[in-house]
């Protein structure tokens, strides 16, 4: 399938895997499955995945699992993670498990890489067994697993040695971006939940950049959250699963993805709605009809010179989340 582009640039798809109020995590799978396959028809250029744990709306948890089943359903469409958060596994283990995917379905497997827990502290030390993990091990973790698949380690990883995977620094800070920059890798901003750091970020991977043997050149992708439907009221309507979402993790009470509410006002206090009109206010949110996304996309690559776009759409209707992904992909050409 061709993919398009976006006023010269790709976009591309970013799935939490979300389990609905009421379903199961089954259903979350087979909706992800038909969510990459209409994607792929759409032209979308990759279809990254998240690492979450201990969150009962995210389904993603085993990401390198997902991975192959997104891969086993899709003919063409990059897969990938965005990210995996590396300090939660051994090097060795992640080279072997997307050694194994870019094996399967060579030329096609992405390797995003995060340093955060993805989690809270308690489900932190489950996966690690320990917490005196240090900032400066991120780096010395990252170029373990450069080694497993340049052939480089004492220990061979079976597969992955010798296979060329794109591996990408996902950040919200300027931590990644220089990181990023210094090792001349592709680099992915999460400015969809962290957007007043993003110019700065970008700026600083940039300026810093060292050309290497993967690229010869910064190429730094941003995340968008965009709802789009057929009129605005649809949309804003759609949107308030999102900031349903929002709320209950600034409440510390994660939940799963809720159907959309007609009148929040009935639901959030006063201070809560203002959290959701600041989030509202992002130029990384975008909500309303292909007319208001285009323009917002089209501000957003004017202001920050994005090489791609990932685009999450946390929509409760499966129907509606397809048809704004459908809604994005008519923009391209």
């Amino acid at each position: 399938m061709q993919r398009k582009t976006f006023n010269n640039i790709p976009l591309s798809v970013l799935d939490l895997a979300p389990i609905l109020e009421g379903s199961t995590p089954e259903q979350s799978f087979k909706n992800s499955v038909n969510l990459a396959q209409n994607t792929e028809k759409f032209g979308f250029n990759r279809y990254w995945l998240a690492e979450h744990h201990n969150m009962p709306g995210i389904a993603s948890s085993a990401t390198s699992v997902l991975i192959g089943h997104i891969a086993g359903a899709t003919d063409e469409m990059r897969v990938g993670s965005g990210g995996v958060m590396l300090p939660n596994h051994a090097s060795l283990i992640i080279a072997e498990q997307f050694g194994t995917l870019e094996t399967l379905y060579p030329g096609r497997i992405d390797l995003g890489l995060g340093r955060a827990p993805g989690t809270d502290q308690a489900t932190a030390y489950a996966l690690r067994r320990t917490l005196n993990q240090r900032v400066e091990d991120y780096p010395m973790q990252v170029e373990e697993l450069e080694n497993y698949f340049a052939g480089t380690a004492p220990v061979h990883s079976v597969p992955g040695e010798g296979l060329r995977i794109p591996i990408w620094l996902l950040g919200s800070s300027g931590f990644s971006a220089q990181m990023s920059a210094q090792k001349g890798l592709p680099f992915s901003f999460a400015s969809h939940f962290a957007p007043d750091n993003t110019v700065a970020a970008l700026n600083m991977y940039r300026e810093h950049f060292a050309p290497s043997d993967i690229l010869d050149k910064p190429y730094a992708m941003i995340g968008v959250n965009v709802i789009a439907a057929d009129t605005e009221d649809e949309a804003k309507y759609l949107a308030t699963t999102q900031q349903e979402q929002t709320l209950s993790i600034r409440r510390g009470q994660p939940e799963k993805l809720q159907p959309p509410i007609k009148n929040p006002d009935e639901v959030w206090s006063e201070m809560e709605k203002a959290v959701v009109e600041q989030s509202n206010s992002s130029p990384y949110t975008l909500i309303g009809t292909k007319e208001a996304v285009k323009q917002g996309l089209e501000k957003l690559l004017e202001e920050t010179g994005a090489d791609e776009m990932i685009i999450n759409s946390q929509i409760y209707d499966h129907k509606a989340r397809v048809r704004s992904y459908e809604i994005v992909s008519e923009l391209m050409e």
